[in-house]
């Protein structure tokens, strides 16, 4: 049987499930879900899917799903914190929503706000909304952010989690060609403990982790 080695925590990992485009893993120890390494898009497959986005600040559809990482991570934050909005795409409105309540904002996107040197300041809080499944190496792009971090600072992520194999069999969230790792509840819990950091699940697709 395939095994390959898991891009999170380096543990073995299994064949998980295959379906007409791509073969996927389970680690045996994070529980995290990838695709095979073969299936990997390039960027510029990645930066056509991202082209598609009709996201704007505007839109208070868009806004009211943002809020689901928005508020539960608003409410632990001092006032005036500074912050980065990691994977801001192509029409940044999370940065904005902390910007009106009076937060100091930084964006990055590999493909729209490819601005480096925001990569070497530290904040109080880094946001990561439907961005880590598209990680190709989550090791070091999760490592990078928690780097960035200060002390009792907080790292917000959304990005749908992984159940069992009958639910993902069939699931939507995978179709997206650009949706490459996925991560269970075990997975962030691996992470809070091999980080030592504090956890908090908040809905059914969003989790802070804080650094202490």
């Amino acid at each position: 049987m395939k095994t390959q080695s898991c891009p999170l925590c380096n543990a073995l990992s299994e064949h998980f499930h295959q379906d007409r485009l791509r073969e996927y893993f389970r680690c045996r120890t994070c529980s995290l879900v990838f695709v095979d390494r073969e299936n990997l898009p390039t960027p510029e497959t990645e930066k056509r899917h991202y082209d598609l986005h009709e996201n704007h600040p505007e839109d208070l559809g868009y806004r009211k799903f943002l809020s689901r990482l928005f508020t539960p991570l608003n409410e632990r934050l001092s006032p005036s914190s500074r912050g980065l909005d990691f994977g801001s795409g192509p029409g940044p409105t999370l940065s904005l929503m902390f910007a009106e309540v009076g937060h100091s904002m930084e964006i990055y996107d590999p493909f729209y706000s490819p601005d480096q040197s925001v990569l070497n300041q530290s904040y109080a809080f880094i946001t990561a909304s439907e961005v880590v499944e598209h990680f190709h190496q989550p090791q070091r792009e999760l490592k990078l952010l928690w780097s960035l971090l200060k002390p009792q600072g907080w790292l917000g992520i959304m990005t749908k989690r992984v159940r069992d194999l009958d639910s993902f069999r069939n699931w939507h969230y995978k179709q997206d060609p650009t949706h490459v790792c996925f991560y269970a509840i075990e997975t962030f819990q691996w992470m809070a403990n091999a980080w030592k950091a504090e956890l908090v699940v908040s809905g059914n697709d969003v989790v802070l982790l804080r650094k202490l």
